[in-house]
């Protein structure tokens, strides 16, 4: 099994040996599906079957993971939990009344970016977690190192790195988890105490504003406070609410931070493209103004640019396995209950058979116009799992990459740094892990005119 960015070795296996291939480690079967229509037919299709996660015994078991809805294994409490997420942000026309929300907080993203172009990951992480909290618990959060923020950020690399497949040996052998702590070789399990102590916080202390804001009759409307509804709640309901308000929480955090970083990094790379971009922006939108969510309907190449960015590089690029809860068949190969199956998001975004060029950020590939009469694949169809697991976030992170693409270009200029004129050539490399994210590159961003600060504050109300 590969230690780090593992999807590149299940591309290749495919290559070898085909579309599903199979590897046993310590008598766990393992399925790689190398083929999005094989994982639509598999995942898809039979999702009465291909919907359990496995028992993950680092993230799970130890950690504390298996609580919430990327973890939870199928049945009662799953559906419970999608429902709960359906009525807030199920659809695109309910996650219309966030979109206000997003607006703002992608303002006050462009203004720290103005402020201090230098710490750009940062902003970014910023601003999603403001939007998230905002929608979850009705939390705004603090403009300097605020405590929600940092537990999101915290918790999300610790769920990266004790999901990863191969990362941890007692997920293999599930008998070390009862090695006791003072026995030598056991550093996993002290690490597994402290991320879990993490988690824990994660999870209870902004259930606990919500509550205090309820108390007080100060609470702003938000998915926790709509659910606990001044009425008493039995253990299980409260639980539910605890935790699947903290899925969407931690769901959010780290996916869609890691999606619009590789925006910028792609901005970077492609002058040409962000080019083009703000002329649609321009000629559509004008300069006196930024760009909202009305205008998304009359911008083509800008919503096939967030779709190229989706594409480009899956943020899950192996998903979280699903397991088999029978046997079965398929394609004439027999695939026995329990079986971990891994669908290799990456390569199907990457997959030549499905996109020309798969290598090159190119946002034509979408346009009908541009593309031979026929735009390709959505990957949006794809690089949010499959089945009944489908990351019910979909379209939050969608709405929000839309607007900091769209508001970005719109206000400012990214470009390669320049430094003692020589041109700095950002580094295309992503982190291993289950949530992976573009390693830290530099790139020049200045307002796009002297104006822009003023249009910018003058949103914002300042």
């Amino acid at each position: 099994m590969p230690s780090e960015k593992e999807w590149l070795t299940f591309a290749r296996w495919g290559e070898r040996y085909g579309d599903i291939c199979s590897v046993t480690v310590l008598g766990q079967p393992l399925v790689i599906i190398n083929s999005a229509q094989i994982a639509t037919d598999m995942l898809d299709k039979k999702s009465a079957i291909y919907s359990d996660r496995p028992t993950l015994q680092m993230a799970g078991e130890l950690v504390g993971w298996k609580d919430t809805l990327v973890l939870l294994p199928y049945g009662d409490r799953f559906r419970r939990y999608r429902r709960l997420f359906h009525k807030l942000i199920g659809s695109v026309v309910a996650m219309k009344q966030f979109h206000t929300i997003e607006e703002v907080e992608t303002r006050r993203f462009l203004r720290r970016v103005l402020d201090d172009p230098d710490n750009l990951s940062a902003h970014i992480r910023k601003a999603v977690g403001a939007t998230i909290l905002r929608i979850t618990y009705g939390y705004e959060v603090q403009e300097s190192r605020d405590p929600f923020v940092r537990l999101a950020d915290q918790a999300t690399e610790q769920f990266s790195l004790a999901t990863a497949p191969g990362g941890f040996l007692v997920d293999l052998v599930p008998a070390l988890r009862h090695i006791p702590l003072w026995f030598p070789g056991v550093s996993f399990r002290h690490k597994a105490l402290a991320w879990r102590s993490t988690l824990y916080e994660m999870v209870d202390r902004p259930y606990e504003f919500v509550k205090q804001q309820m108390a007080a009759g100060t609470a702003s409307a938000s998915f926790t406070s709509a659910l606990l509804g001044g009425k008493e709640l039995d253990a299980q309901e409260e639980r539910d609410i605890r935790w699947s308000a903290a899925s969407i929480y931690a769901g959010a955090s780290d996916t869609t931070v890691s999606a619009i970083y590789s925006f910028f990094l792609a901005m970077t790379l492609h002058p040409e493209v962000a080019k083009r971009a703000r002329a649609e922006l321009d000629e559509v939108v004008g300069t006196d103004r930024l760009p909202t969510f009305d205008d998304r309907d009359s911008l083509p190449y800008v919503n096939a640019l967030v779709k190229e960015v989706f594409r480009w590089y899956a943020v899950v690029p192996t998903a979280v396995p699903h397991r088999s809860t029978q046997d079965d068949v398929h394609e004439g190969y027999y695939i026995p209950k329990g079986t971990l199956v891994i669908p290799n998001i990456w390569k199907f975004t990457h997959d030549p058979r499905v996109y020309s060029r798969p290598d090159e950020f190119r946002p034509g590939r979408f346009l009908v116009s541009e593309n031979g009469g026929m735009a390709e694949q959505d990957p949006r169809d794809l690089c949010f799992g499959f089945g009944r697991r489908v990351c019910p976030g979909i379209h939050f992170a969608d709405a929000a990459v839309f607007i900091v693409c769209a508001m970005s270009l719109a206000a400012l200029d990214i470009e390669r740094t320049v430094e003692n004129g020589v041109v700095v050539e950002p580094v295309l490399e992503y982190s291993t892990g289950t949530i992976s994210r573009p390693k830290s590159f530099q790139c020049s961003i200045t307002p796009r005119g002297s104006e822009v600060m003023t249009l910018v504050e003058d949103c914002l109300g300042i």
